[in-house]
């Protein structure tokens, strides 16, 4: 019996991945997979809680499953939040063990439904949209992760996790749920190259993202173009968001001994920002060559690549059904035999 710990983490299919979630994110997911049994998601269910396009968003999923695969997310470990019902059928249950007062200070919610109702007079701000939190906690508790990798902005989600498992127990009399624990790892926070006081982001705009996949004639435009300061500050030791934004993508693509050069040559004010942009532009080309031929090798078999995600949704299925049967027998609520 293994005695590795597990992982759960889920991303919202958006199709295309940034170099913002590769360094934030996935780039952590991919080295997990060595040392912990891994279980990630692409929670598709989650997307439907703000306005969507119903083709597209089947689309995305499988563009997103195609580019995990692509950078390294091995196949196995994934699954599709919606081949696996019992995700929301847990988070039904769960709902009755979470208050409504809990859900209206998650900050999250906030911030969504200001967004949207600033869009439009009749902005519909979705009941989903307030409950989702839940069907979140169902996502980490159905598999008894022990470990949730996430950011600063999802602590407030995992500390519900936690409040609703320790509350499941306690009314049902068992020490059943895991109350998850937050994995913490260095993780490098990418800022847009078009304004670097806001964190790398599509729904900024194309300008202020670059995408794991980019063209190279792209990709050297917008590097070329990332805001940077006067150089005034050359020679001291005050660097500014632009300039730190740079260093701070070369030492995420681990080019350690160039990133010591440009930062030594800043410090005694010789540094040419044109040179710092060429390093950068090197090191994320390097990614993207190299994650593009993976992309092109498994568009050859992609029918093939889908059924191997069907595949591995239904045997991560498994501990999920397992989790429900037992709940129900916890809960009162009736049983089928699986």
């Amino acid at each position: 019996m293994s005695t590795k710990k597990r992982i759960l983490s889920a991303i919202q299919p958006t199709g295309d991945i940034h170099f913002g979630n590769y360094f934030g994110a996935v780039q952590n997911w991919v080295r997990l997979q060595e040392e912990y049994i891994c279980t990630y998601g692409v929670v598709d269910y989650h997307a439907m809680t703000m306005p969507y396009e119903p083709k597209k968003l089947r689309q995305n999923t499988w563009d997103l499953i195609i580019n995990l695969v692509a950078i390294g997310i091995k196949p196995e470990n994934l699954f599709i939040q919606s081949l696996v019902p019992e995700h929301t059928e847990l988070a039904w249950i769960l709902s009755c063990f979470c208050s409504h007062g809990e859900l209206s200070r998650m900050t999250q919610f906030k911030d969504k439904s200001q967004q949207s109702s600033t869009k439009s007079d009749d902005a519909f701000i979705s009941a989903g949209l307030f409950g989702y939190p839940v069907l979140q906690a169902a996502d980490i508790l159905i598999y008894r992760a022990d470990y949730v990798p996430v950011g600063k902005d999802q602590e407030q989600h995992l500390e519900l996790t936690r409040n609703i498992a320790q509350r499941f127990n306690s009314r049902v009399g068992k020490e059943y749920f895991v109350a998850p624990e937050t994995l913490f790892t260095e993780t490098p926070k990418i800022m847009s190259l078009a304004d670097p006081k806001k964190k790398m982001s599509k729904s900024l705009g194309p300008k202020h993202y670059v995408s794991v996949f980019e063209r190279e004639a792209d990709l050297r435009n917008k590097v070329k173009k990332a805001q940077m300061d006067s150089g005034e500050h050359r020679g001291t030791e005050v660097m500014l968001e632009g300039v730190t934004n740079m260093f701070a993508i070369l030492k995420a693509c681990e080019k350690t001994e160039i990133s010591a050069q440009l930062r030594a040559a800043y410090l005694d004010g010789s540094l040419s920002y044109v040179d710092l942009k060429n390093a950068v532009t090197e090191a994320l080309l390097e990614k993207v060559n190299e994650f593009s031929e993976r992309k092109k090798e498994l568009m050859k078999d992609k029918k093939g690549l889908k059924n191997q995600i069907k595949a591995s949704s239904f045997e991560i299925r498994k501990r999920a059904q397992e989790t429900i049967k037992e709940v129900k027998e916890l809960t009162g609520i009736m049983n089928v035999r699986f």
